[in-house]
């Protein structure tokens, strides 16, 4: 079940973003950035076993962050691209103050709270973790699909082919960094070293299957574009 679950939150989650996008073009991606940073910086604090495999959960959710981006960057630029970024930074500072703040209550004796405490008492390491990583690999993911659109302008002198080159040759880079950087910010000395590079080879997995499985949905959120719908710059460049 776990594993069919994994499988179709791809599905879910990209066709979601798709959604996002068409129905409200350019802010849809800022507002699903926003979701899939707090949701993530949640649903990573459950471990499952799938695939034979311990894991957290998130993986896909960050990855659709940087699907947002790979989006952006494509139509709209790298300054555009670099504002989502800072969407999901001040969305990242803004639940972690209001997670902490919930805390500080009194609760009746019929409350919920001991279940608040078992998810939030985490929060600040994960999401103090998740900042400082996020902030790194996504301007790093920004600049690197630039680069090689730059590369790939200059060797073929085609700014239209070659889009799931830049799109998996940045994710990639960015989201190898993303996982070491991450597990081990986030759960070094509360995890065994074992469980700990099991989590990153694991996470790297999933995020490498993700990049791939993402490249569907930047071709087809390029198409809503091209339909005339929404307007592309002829050179995102030219906003950088």
């Amino acid at each position: 079940m776990n594993e069919l679950l994994l499988i179709g939150s791809i599905f879910l989650i990209f066709g979601a973003e798709l959604a996002f996008y068409k129905l409200f073009a350019k802010s849809g991606l800022y507002v699903f950035t926003a979701i899939a940073t707090i949701a993530a910086n949640i649903e990573v604090l459950i471990f499952i076993k799938a695939f034979g495999l311990d894991m957290t959960l998130g993986n896909v959710l960050f990855a659709a962050t940087f699907l947002c981006t790979d989006i952006i960057s494509e139509v709209y630029g790298a300054r555009e691209a670099r504002k989502a970024v800072t969407i999901g930074i001040i969305t990242n500072i803004t639940f972690v103050i209001f997670a902490q703040w919930w805390l500080l209550y009194t609760a009746t004796n019929s409350d919920t709270m001991n279940a608040m405490h078992a998810i939030f008492d985490q929060v600040p390491r994960v999401m103090i973790a998740s900042l400082l990583v996020y902030i790194i690999v996504q301007y790093l993911d920004v600049f690197l699909y630039h680069k090689w659109w730059k590369l790939t302008d200059k060797k073929f002198g085609n700014h239209r082919k070659y889009l799931w080159f830049r799109n998996n040759a940045s994710t990639l880079v960015s989201q190898f960094l993303n996982t070491v950087l991450f597990n081990v910010f986030a759960f070094y000395g509360t995890v065994s070293t074992g469980e700990l590079m099991s989590f990153i080879f694991v996470g790297y997995i999933i995020f490498v299957v993700t990049s791939l499985a993402d490249t569907p949905f930047v071709y087809i959120a390029r198409k809503i574009s091209d339909s005339g719908k929404f307007v592309m710059v002829s050179n995102p460049d030219a906003r950088n």
